[in-house]
């Protein structure tokens, strides 16, 4: 027979289960979209900085110059990461410590970590 505790532990473990769930749910749900200064290099990426679009305003072949080309789709792609970030530390932020960053956190496991460290206590 199940004691009282084993009952709780499992039932917070299944709370902490559907957050995750949930909290993954709204991370894939992320679009964030960047262009480069000139407005000819759009990329949106997804909650994960996984590329989804890009798209080259045809303008760009004016100029050939690839290595200048590379570079600003480099830092369109840059940018579009980093506000998909911001988002993902929203969405996150409970699980997280206060003064916690994208630059300091992985986002694909401390924000779990973080949790489990929290219910063990």
């Amino acid at each position: 027979m199940d004691s009282p505790f084993q009952l709780d532990m499992r039932a917070e473990y299944g709370q902490m289960a559907e957050d995750i769930r949930s909290t993954q749910a709204r991370m894939a749900r992320i679009r964030a979209t960047a262009e480069s200064d000139d407005g000819l290099i759009g990329v949106t990426v997804g909650g994960a900085g996984e590329l989804i679009e890009l798209w080259l305003d045809p303008r760009i072949y004016r100029a050939p110059d690839s290595a200048a080309l590379a570079r600003d789709i480099t830092e369109t792609f840059r940018r579009a990461v980093e506000r998909s970030q911001e988002e993902v530390m929203e969405i996150v932020a409970g699980f997280l410590p206060a003064d916690a960053t994208p630059g300091t956190t992985d986002l694909r496991f401390d924000p779990l970590l973080h949790e489990l460290d929290r219910r063990g206590r």
